[in-house]
């Protein structure tokens, strides 16, 4: 199986959606806007099997319409609780999609930025949509700190080897973040060292792995001495939970503030 990340809503999201494509077959994940995505299926001869939907955000399912008028054919599947219409297949925790008779996903239910999200996975690849980014996690919107908590720890307890897909491109500012937080970590000053981001370019193959963010994400290190010490002087108590959701709205703060966008990452980690 194939998977090419095709820029979406550029300057103002920034996502990726995500083309899985195999035998002039595909399957799209979080189709955001559709343009890209029908140029790209038209391009390389490939006929559209069917949608993936993480949660009901709209930068992850405007696309779908207009993908299912070219490809009547493609089936939707989403999330039980999303209230989209166009959602044919509705899944739950431990369901299985089979795309191929080599390439399956299954399903977890990953609340938390949204109540109704859901991540796909297999023993190769892991498509976290706005739970969990590349260096860092998505915002906490509809769901709650309790569910988005648990979330995290679904997904840390998956296997170091899977190839990690998220649903945007925040590597960069992720990444300050996560240098803020953790600069002792010499996993983390590696990978800055390391990072090029060549965004708005497709990219053609995941952003990172899942043991990758576990070595260097501060969100998946929550719980680990250094970061835990820093969070409980900023007032959190000694649970998960309270870990979990000091560290969110450390990282709220800096944003709203933007103090982030002043960090010169490169020359802080020389």
């Amino acid at each position: 199986m194939k998977i090419i990340g095709l820029p979406a809503l550029v300057g103002s999201y920034d996502n990726y959606i995500w083309v899985l494509y195999q035998n002039q077959q595909a399957w799209v994940v979080d189709p955001g806007e559709s343009e890209q995505v029908l140029a790209f299926l038209q391009q390389q001869g490939l006929q559209l099997q069917g949608v993936l939907i993480t949660h009901f955000h709209h930068d992850h399912v405007s696309g779908i319409g207009a993908l299912k008028d070219a490809f009547p054919q493609a089936k939707v599947y989403g999330p039980e609780l999303t209230p989209d219409p166009l959602i044919e297949v509705r899944l739950k925790e431990s369901d299985r999609i089979t795309l191929t008779d080599d390439f399956a996903l299954n399903v977890l239910f990953t609340p938390g930025h949204t109540e109704d999200h859901i991540s796909y996975y297999n023993d190769d690849a892991l498509f976290c949509g706005d739970t969990l980014f590349s260096a860092g996690c998505g915002r906490k919107f509809t769901g709650t700190f309790a569910h988005f908590t648990d979330s995290i720890l679904k997904l840390r307890a998956l296997p170091d080897n899977l190839n990690f897909y998220s649903a945007h491109e925040y590597t960069q500012s992720n990444l300050k973040f996560a240098y803020l937080v953790e600069p002792g970590n010499a996993a983390l000053r590696q990978r800055i060292l390391n990072t090029r981001i060549l965004y708005p370019e497709p990219l053609e193959g995941p952003q990172s792995t899942l043991g990758e963010e576990k070595a260097t994400n501060p969100f998946l290190r929550f719980d680990q001495p250094a970061i835990k010490a820093q969070l409980l002087q900023r007032g959190a108590l000694d649970t998960a939970e309270s870990l979990f959701k000091t560290l969110r709205e450390w990282k709220d703060d800096l944003d709203q503030s933007g103090a982030l966008d002043q960090m010169d990452l490169q020359e802080s980690v020389k």
